[in-house]
């Protein structure tokens, strides 16, 4: 493979030493801070991650650089939303636009002789504002995600903005009205096998009234309603051992459910209010927000930081599934409070990416080296 590649954007502002609090930073700044043993755990677990805020549109790519320090790697998406991780491909969804970005280099490379993941756009499929949320990829390769506005989950499509494939079955027709939130996937074997919601409203934004109880989880092959008996809930994961976990966003926890009776155990509360959940080698890696006013107020999350005489977070903790403990964790301070999905990269040390919009896009090029001899 020929390449070009740019000198790398790897900050969001500082990235500071283990364990150590952030320096103050300038108004419209974000400091980083990270655990004493959060590169080690990176390390030794063999994964990177890949972590989105909407409120800022940014994709970041967290790995362990080869200096020894934290790698984070930043990019402007307009509005950074769901985000999956398929094995040198990453799909990310964004305001109007579905992204595919591939890892152009060949196993053994390195990028600037550091990073051996380098994350270049290759498509935008133009899909229009329809807020979507969560992705997921089907065996086949088709790429699949939740329509927040129109209540469904959907396929890209070649003529239209996107191909409806369900929708929950309260739901009684499609309409850009975000009626129940429909915000989380889980996939399972290459299917769609959960989603979530707010609330089983069938009305204009009747979620929002319905935010502190009434939260589901839907199988999708049966329509079956596992639980209703969540808060907020948010991104349901099918772990390899086949445990099913979900956040249950409202009360600021982790949570295990049993598909067969939906009954839920908790697993840890983290302070903040969860969006996201990768899991990895026995740990679940979750994004953590402050609550906003409004949407995120008053719901029981407020009353367990009360509790625990505790401030709501801006970050990714690694949590251990076996015993709840946070065990690593990174903490964003200044002008991003809010975060949305979070991706495991198992066996990349270090990626970084190139951004849409930059003038080290134009200067990024490559080409199939099978390709080199045509016209000789």
């Amino acid at each position: 493979m020929t390449e070009e590649l740019p000198e790398p954007y790897r900050s969001t502002g500082q990235a500071h030493a283990p364990g150590a609090e952030p320096a103050p930073q300038a108004p419209g700044t974000t400091s980083i801070s990270v655990s004493r043993g959060f590169n080690t755990w990176l390390r030794t677990s063999r994964v990177s991650l890949a972590f989105t805020s909407y409120q800022t549109g940014q994709l970041f790519l967290v790995g362990a650089h080869p200096n020894g320090s934290v790698s984070f790697n930043q990019q402007n998406f307009q509005r950074a939303m769901g985000v999956n991780w398929q094995n040198g491909r990453l799909y990310l969804g964004s305001l109007f636009q579905l992204w595919r970005l591939e890892n152009m280099l060949r196993p053994g490379e390195l990028g600037n002789e550091a990073f051996d993941a380098v994350l270049v756009p290759r498509n935008a499929q133009t899909i229009g504002d329809i807020d979507i949320h969560e992705l997921g990829v089907e065996a086949s390769g088709r790429v699949l995600f939740v329509n927040t506005r129109y209540s469904c989950l959907c396929a890209p499509d070649l003529v239209h903005s996107f191909r409806p494939i369900w929708k929950p079955p309260f739901i009684s027709r499609l309409a850009p009205e975000d009626r129940c939130h429909m915000n989380g996937l889980a996939m399972d074997k290459g299917k769609p096998r959960y989603v979530t919601a707010v609330s089983r409203s069938d009305v204009l934004n009747g979620w929002r009234e319905r935010r502190h109880e009434g939260g589901v989880l839907i199988e999708v092959e049966t329509n079956r309603i596992v639980t209703d008996q969540l808060s907020m809930p948010h991104s349901p994961r099918v772990a390899d051992n086949g445990e099913l976990y979900a956040l249950d966003s409202g009360r600021g926890c982790i949570i295990r459910i049993d598909p067969a009776t939906g009954n839920k155990t908790d697993i840890a509360f983290c302070p903040g209010f969860l969006r996201g959940l990768a899991i990895h080698n026995g740990h679940a890696i979750v994004t953590v927000s402050k609550p906003r006013d409004g949407t995120f107020k008053g719901l029981l999350l407020d009353g367990e930081l009360n509790v625990r005489d505790a401030e709501p977070w801006c970050g990714v903790l690694i949590v251990n599934l076996s015993n709840g403990d946070i065990v690593e964790w990174v903490k964003l301070d200044g002008l991003i409070t809010e975060l949305f999905d979070v991706a495991a990269m198992p066996g990349v040390r270090c990626p970084m990416a190139v951004g849409p919009a930059t003038a080290e896009m134009r200067a990024t090029t490559s080409f199939d080296p099978e390709c080199a001899g045509i016209g000789a």
